[in-house]
């Protein structure tokens, strides 16, 4: 079997377990670009670190980076509160901390999804004490019908609706992100693992 044979039908699998498509790859590019533009205006002239929360947010980070036209800084974290689960545990784990110093820098998060809003409150605070000169969020998603902790959003993608997404970056037990699209998982392939 050819290369691109393996390709389609790899794709075809995943794209078997996604019930529905929520917002297509031409959807998010143009929203993407959108926020990369607002960001650029905002941020003239200052010193802005991008924190990506990994690995969620990567791919977010790789588009918007490049649709911001200043001279930008990336650090990343990466944090857990779900391990191998579907549903959020309530225990925040630092797997990663930042390697540059924010101190009177601004920094702007970077988040694929929010939801209840625990976990970020948490990184937040981390962050806070750290002394950055302003701390905002930019999240791809807001599923603000989950959540717990109100956080503010500077930048944000898209409203989510309350149903599990996966594509983009988000994932389900580390699978789904290579989809250019974000989609609802159907709910057999998550219930029939936790």
């Amino acid at each position: 079997m050819e290369l691109d044979q393996k390709i389609i039908m790899t794709n075809f699998m995943i794209d078997d377990e996604i019930e529905k498509v929520v917002f297509k790859a031409e959807e998010i590019s143009d929203r993407v670009s959108c926020i990369g533009q607002a960001i650029t205006k905002d941020y003239q002239n200052r010193n802005l670190v991008l924190v990506s929360v990994l690995r969620g947010s990567l791919l977010f980070l790789a588009d918007l980076f490049r649709q911001i036209n200043l001279p930008v800084v990336i650090d990343f974290m990466a944090i857990s509160s779900y391990g191998n689960s579907s549903k959020e545990s309530g225990v925040v784990q630092v797997l990663k901390d930042l390697n540059e110093s924010i101190l009177g820098k601004d920094v702007l998060v970077i988040e694929d999804i929010v939801d209840t809003g625990l976990t970020l409150s948490y990184l937040l605070r981390s962050l806070q004490a750290k002394q950055p000169l302003s701390l905002k969020v930019c999240a791809l998603l807001d599923k603000s019908a989950r959540r717990i902790i109100d956080i503010d959003l500077a930048y944000k993608g898209f409203d989510c609706p309350d149903v599990f997404v996966v594509g983009y970056g988000l994932d389900y037990r580390q699978k789904y992100r290579n989809l250019p699209y974000i989609g609802v998982l159907k709910s057999d392939v998550y219930y029939q693992k936790d």
